[in-house]
């Protein structure tokens, strides 16, 4: 078996190589992913990735590993910056890490491989499993469920998902900590990077600002249409948020955006429960494993609708438009664009992207 281990310069793949590298010597080669948004939008602000290749040629060096460096910025921009801004102009919340998976780390780079490996390695906090006598691959959820990782793992194939190895599926962060200070690694300290995978230290706003511009446009309250504020333009807000309003008396939370009419509605904390939703649809769904229609009907299915370890339990019926989702309780931050991520027990059995409500005014 041959690997390809992805090292980020992080003390997550840094560790997953090592764990490799020592159950298959000789068998490993590391490369860093060079994207394309380091050096485009460098005056944004400052991006590490000197710093980050330098603690990646460390952390090879230490683990008996050749590194090489592999440029995919024409690829990053293609299949996923371009998507991020198609949806923030259609007014719809992107989710870019689900696809920098499944399109870049996943896609881009193991076909870029050209067979050279048979496994990608990732530093992701997920596990992989399989059927017996070597069927289906399923994704299972980490032990450390704020770490977890299995809902930006969501949308791969299941090609992709029989050939990724994740070294840290059964470790909590703790413990992948501890074994860096064992290890002696030169970024056992480092704190973990936030944000989305291709900005960096860059501000999400500032990356919006420089593709979409600004457009003043109101704020208005929900209930009754009443101009509390201005704002910059409707695509820097999401439903949901609650940060960047600049409105007093609050707090207020972004209930609608309108990109045609740059409108953007908010409603008081005490008021907000009103506009939190209980049901949506969504697409096509992207299933892992077994098909969605498998799916439908089970009284343990469970979704995640962002990053954490926050399960909903909900149900999942056809509809004409996709599949419709009815959840056990309402959640303010239902937005169009965003992936629902569905579960059951402890297994990611897929994902499928929120549709707009037909019938929001």
């Amino acid at each position: 078996m041959r690997y390809a281990a992805l090292v980020s310069g992080g003390v997550d793949s840094a560790v997953a190589l090592h764990q490799v590298a020592r159950q298959a010597p000789g068998c490993v080669r590391a490369y860093y992913l060079k994207i394309w948004l380091e050096e485009e939008l460098s005056f944004l602000g400052a991006c590490p990735w000197e710093e980050d290749l330098h603690h990646a040629r460390a952390v090879c060096a230490s683990a008996g590993v050749p590194l090489e460096v592999v440029p995919l910025q024409e690829e990053y921009y293609q299949r996923v910056v371009s998507y991020t801004l198609d949806e923030l102009r259609a007014g719809r919340t992107p989710s870019p890490d689900i696809f920098c998976n499944q399109r870049i780390k996943f896609g881009a780079f193991f076909d870029a491989l050209q067979e050279e490996a048979d496994r990608v390695v990732t530093g992701h906090y997920a596990r992989v499993y399989r059927d017996e006598g070597g069927g289906l691959a399923r994704l299972a959820m980490a032990p450390d469920p704020v770490k977890d990782q299995t809902y930006f793992l969501s949308h791969l194939s299941q090609e992709q998902l029989a050939r990724a190895e994740f070294p840290l599926g059964e470790l909590t962060k703790a413990q992948v900590r501890e074994r860096a200070v064992g290890l002696n690694l030169s970024n056992q300290d480092r704190p973990d990077s936030q944000g989305i995978c291709f900005l960096g230290k860059i501000r999400y706003s500032d990356f919006v600002r420089h593709y979409l511009g600004e457009q003043e446009g109101l704020i208005v309250e929900h209930e009754t249409g009443r101009e509390l504020g201005r704002h910059r333009g409707a695509w820097f807000f999401t439903v949901g948020q609650r940060q960047g309003l600049g409105l007093g008396n609050g707090p207020w939370y972004v209930t609608d955006r309108n990109i045609d009419t740059n409108l953007v509605r908010v409603s008081h904390a005490e008021r907000v429960a009103h506009q939190a939703r209980d049901t949506f649809e969504v697409g096509s769904v992207n299933a892992l494993a077994d098909p969605p229609g498998e799916w439908a009907g089970s009284s343990s299915l469970q979704l995640k609708l962002r990053h954490g370890p926050d399960l909903i339990p909900c149900r999942l019926e056809p509809s004409a438009r996709g599949f419709q989702v009815t959840m056990e309780r309402a959640d303010r931050g239902v937005a169009p664009g965003q992936f629902a991520v569905f579960y059951r027990s402890l297994e990611c059995l897929g994902s499928g992207m929120i549709l707009p409500r037909e019938d929001y005014p």
